[in-house]
């Protein structure tokens, strides 16, 4: 007789270490879903309090960009692989993903779901596609994705064209092998010079110089039009604000155009209960600044 085999779900009320270690000690999880900075922190708890996370062996990050240091920390611990998705509500959330395999592709969110089809368009029109390798925003088509928003027909209009395919609002790229790159959202980028700037690409320059701890990207309208890029940053303890040390560093990393002008101290960055940077509370703590 075949026996049908049983998963156990285990939620938390809301994330720390400690309720989680506590579970994995009592039920070793097999599969692990989390954004970026709950892996760091379970991994990190772990270490601290010799708590094995051998049996995590399918683990999956989504919602944000997962760095390198977090997968080399993470499987360092647990031995499984550490692999990023990408999804959206409005997709029932899971249309890409990098495979369980050692073939995965960190820093890339994989590649389409079985049924799922996709492709990179135009930033002002969406009936062209760009060319492999160059930015545009990504188009879902499946049997996930949604029917459109409840009694609200304009913002359906808006998000999902008419033969069907889903505006994900997401800026992303596609290499020969098929594996996609987010870029930043359309929504936030920024317009310089009548050029386009990633907010994340600045802020992750900007979080490789030691004294900076964490960063957020915005921009300031300009009266003449377009915007000025503007960094928050957050500073290691002991360091303090250099301005133009910091635009030196972002110089041999990006180009002119990507600079901050304005680089402004803040405490704390705001962030969701996923760890998102909010650029738009960014933007109303440190505009009123300039």
């Amino acid at each position: 007789m075949n026996q049908s085999k049983q998963g156990l779900l285990v939620l938390f009320p809301k994330f720390e270490p400690g309720l989680v270690l506590d579970a994995m000690k009592k039920s070793p999880a097999t599969v692990y879903c989390a954004v970026p900075p709950i892996y760091e922190r379970t991994a990190l708890a772990a270490k601290e309090k010799g708590i094995s996370l051998r049996s995590c062996k399918y683990c999956i990050s989504g919602a944000m960009n997962l760095p390198d240091h977090v997968v080399e920390l993470w499987e360092s611990v647990s031995g499984g692989l550490l692999v990023e998705g990408y999804g959206m509500t409005e997709s029932s959330p899971v249309a890409l993903g990098n495979p369980f395999h050692a073939s995965r592709r960190t820093g890339t969110i994989g590649v389409p779901f079985p049924s799922t089809l996709m492709k990179v368009v135009d930033l002002d029109d969406s009936n062209v596609e760009v060319p492999l390798g160059q930015p545009g925003e990504l188009l879902l088509k499946g049997p996930q994705v949604f029917q459109g928003y409840w009694n609200n027909p304009e913002e359906t209009a808006k998000t999902l064209l008419p033969n069907g395919w889903l505006r994900t609002g997401d800026i992303v790229s596609v290499d020969e092998d098929g594996f996609t790159t987010i870029v930043d959202r359309a929504k936030e980028l920024i317009i310089t010079g009548g050029f386009n700037v990633s907010p994340s690409e600045v802020e992750a320059v900007l979080r490789l110089h030691p004294g900076v701890s964490d960063a957020a990207v915005i921009g300031r309208p300009l009266e003449r039009g377009g915007e000025m890029v503007v960094a928050a940053i957050e500073l290691t303890a002991g360091a303090t604000l250099d301005e133009d040390a910091l635009r030196a560093h972002c110089r041999e990393h990006l180009a002119a155009y990507k600079i901050p002008r304005r680089i402004v101290q803040i405490e704390n960055t705001p962030r969701s209960m996923l760890g998102k940077v909010l650029r738009k509370q960014v933007r109303e703590q440190v505009l009123p600044l300039l």
